[in-house]
């Protein structure tokens, strides 16, 4: 699988450099769709915006649908201040301390990007004497654009206006040792593990008995990315998400993380059982948490009344809505399960 860990994490290289936040994806779902046309997997994009393709496989009435999704956090001019600076609103749950100082990009509806950083108000250490007291969260910081500007009225002629996108630089990186880092490697991570695993598939290494299909969704981090495109005959959903890593929890970042609850409550019994199964079967490093805080897409499935079985894996990512970490392994981890869960 290490084969295939390698392209899942090309793939998810290449998306991550794609911004994304929760509704501004249509380039990154065009870049999915074509990601599986050239695979040879039939692809479209749902009207909802996100994608649906299908993998084969020989029983399309105990059909298996593995969910993931292209969103991102990221925010929204709420007001052109009067220095010229934006006042923004989170998309998501991004968290304004963690978002401190970061390179962002301003995407106008008309006019181009336009580049900045978010910064606390009067940021300079040397003047305010409140710095580091000072409370972080959305009405105390401001995007200083990187651009001429000393009032509204500048700002605006750039084309700046309320309602416009504000993307955060993801920062990608990949150490010697195989460690991954990134802002959104939740979950544009699992996005470039389907496609790894749709590879593996292409390549003719895996023939499933039962119908796979992909939804990369694109709503998620606001809720309700999983609530439709759920194809005729399917039984199962797995949401493939980030796998939490953190105080209280066992799973690292080069392991899989098979959830058993989360604030949604349990996932199936008999599908967590049978996603333990295909760890041992297959070998993969594995461990079973409850986590604290998290929702996923198939939970806005069963919410919108589909009558289906679901489940939850994902590769450990540690410091999630930060600036995340994971490790190849973690990925190779992953890819094992869905492996063995197809064979089932």
């Amino acid at each position: 699988m290490k084969e295939y860990a390698q392209i899942a994490w090309e793939q998810t290289e290449k998306l991550l450099a794609i911004d994304s936040p929760s509704g501004y994806t249509d380039r990154a779902a065009a870049w999915v769709r074509d990601a599986f046309w050239e695979m040879g997997f039939e692809a479209v994009i749902t009207e909802k915006g996100g994608v649906l393709a299908d993998l084969g496989g020989e029983d399309p009435q105990d059909g298996l649908l593995l969910a993931a999704h292209a969103d991102t956090l990221g925010a929204m001019v709420a007001q052109v201040k009067g220095n010229g600076r934006l006042r923004l609103t989170p998309l998501g749950g991004m968290n304004a301390n963690n978002a401190e100082a970061e390179n962002v990009r301003v995407y106008t509806r008309d006019n181009g990007v336009y580049e900045g950083t978010l910064q606390l108000c009067n940021a300079s250490v040397h003047v305010n004497g409140d710095y580091s007291t000072a409370k972080r969260d959305w009405n105390a910081m401001e995007v200083v654009l990187d651009e001429p500007v000393t009032g509204a009225e500048d700002t605006r002629k750039l084309g700046i206006q309320v309602g416009d996108i504000v993307c955060f630089d993801p920062r990608t990186r990949r150490t010697e040792s195989g460690y991954l880092k990134s802002r959104f490697l939740d979950d544009k991570l699992s996005v470039g593990i389907l496609l790894g695993f749709a590879r593996y598939i292409a390549d003719g290494k895996l023939q499933p008995k039962r119908r796979i299909y992909v939804h990369v969704t694109v709503y998620e981090e606001v809720g309700h990315g999983g609530s439709g495109s759920v194809p005729a005959g399917v039984t199962e959903a797995i949401s493939v998400d980030m796998g939490c890593v953190g105080e209280g929890l066992q799973c690292t970042e080069r392991q899989v993380s098979i959830c058993a609850k989360d604030s949604g409550g349990p996932y199936s019994y008999s599908v967590v059982g049978k996603l333990i199964e295909a760890a041992k079967a297959t070998g993969a490093d594995y461990a079973v948490d409850v986590y604290p805080f998290y929702g996923s897409d198939v939970e806005a499935t069963l919410r919108a009344g589909f009558d289906i079985r679901h489940g939850l894996i994902g590769a450990g990512v540690y410091a999630s809505h930060g600036y995340e970490r994971s490790h190849m392994d973690g990925i190779e981890n992953t890819l094992k399960v869905l492996k063995g869960y197809t064979m089932l």
